[in-house]
């Protein structure tokens, strides 16, 4: 007897959808984050001593930061689909024209972590600087409710059939309908699902952090800087390899699915990354014995 076994296959993008309007997964699941990670991080913060209502009047600035940067960023490797003459309006950018409509439609997909990460954490350093409040703290308590939201906000990919890996014939295999798979792999029914192994890590470094946040509350021995040294460490390990299994990875002069001839932008960040909080948490220990 042949067992068949798959990853269920998505219901489709949208929850509900009266007339024009539609509510889709998504959005949904970002803003079910956001709410989630908004109590998280008051919950740390009030553990760490810090007045939970900075976190509140942080989060318009750090979501509208993260979106900015999450596209900018996404556009930036990605020109050649916003170049061109449009009826509407045009920017002129040396020898581009980049078409204004289409490069603000965040709804119609294109934003990348990577580039939310760089504008939050731009976010929470003038705020910092503004409150007075050390950064590194307000970052402690921040990075384990991002995760987690990382965690959540990968499912919206499942529903929009994106963010898929390479054909498989493994039990967790995935069907993507024709429609959604690249041209190279048309006549492929099943793929990785990249977005439940990035879920699940991501759900693991959160645990994770929270064990480290509440061992240095138990033991009041606290490092500013170690959630978050470990929380680039550990994505950016998990994210190189996921990477490399996806079909859709932002490149460096190529095209996906294999960046043949040009370079994975997602890996080459998360290799910097990886090394980045190798040195971090190195300079965190050095200071931490000369203090002790």
């Amino acid at each position: 007897m042949h067992l068949y076994l798959s990853f269920p296959t998505s219901p489709g993008s949208e929850i509900l959808s009266i007339g024009a309007y539609s509510i889709k997964w998504y959005g949904f699941l970002i803003s079910i984050s956001v709410l989630v990670g908004l109590n998280i991080s008051k919950r740390l913060a009030k553990i760490r001593g810090i007045d939970p209502s900075n976190v509140t009047d942080l989060l318009p600035s750090l979501i509208i930061s993260s979106i900015i940067g999450a596209r900018l960023y996404y556009v930036f490797f990605e020109l050649r689909q916003f170049t061109g003459y449009n009826s509407f309006t045009n920017i002129r950018l040396l020898n581009f024209t980049i078409k204004l409509p289409s490069f603000l439609a965040v709804w119609e997909g294109g934003i990348a972590i990577h580039g939310a990460l760089i504008g939050g954490c731009l976010s929470i350093f003038f705020f910092c600087r503004s409150k007075k409040i050390p950064f590194k703290n307000i970052l402690d308590i921040i990075i384990p409710s991002l995760v987690l939201g990382q965690a959540i906000g990968r499912w919206g990919n499942y529903f929009n059939n994106e963010a898929f890996g390479l054909p498989t014939d493994l039990p967790w295999k995935i069907f993507i309908p024709e429609v959604n798979r690249p041209m190279e792999f048309a006549n492929s029914n099943f793929f990785h699902p990249t977005f439940l192994y990035e879920s699940i890590w991501n759900f693991l470094i959160f645990i994770l952090l929270i064990y480290i946040f509440n061992k240095q509350s138990q033991t009041k021995f606290i490092i500013p800087g170690l959630i978050s040294c470990t929380y680039i460490i550990t994505y950016s390990f998990g994210r190189f390899w996921i990477e490399g299994l996806r079909t859709d990875s932002l490149c460096v002069g190529s095209l996906p699915p294999f960046c043949e001839g040009g370079l994975r932008v997602a890996q080459f960040i998360s290799i910097c990354l990886f090394s980045s909080g190798l040195i971090w948490l190195y300079f965190l220990k050095l200071k931490t014995h000369k203090n002790h």
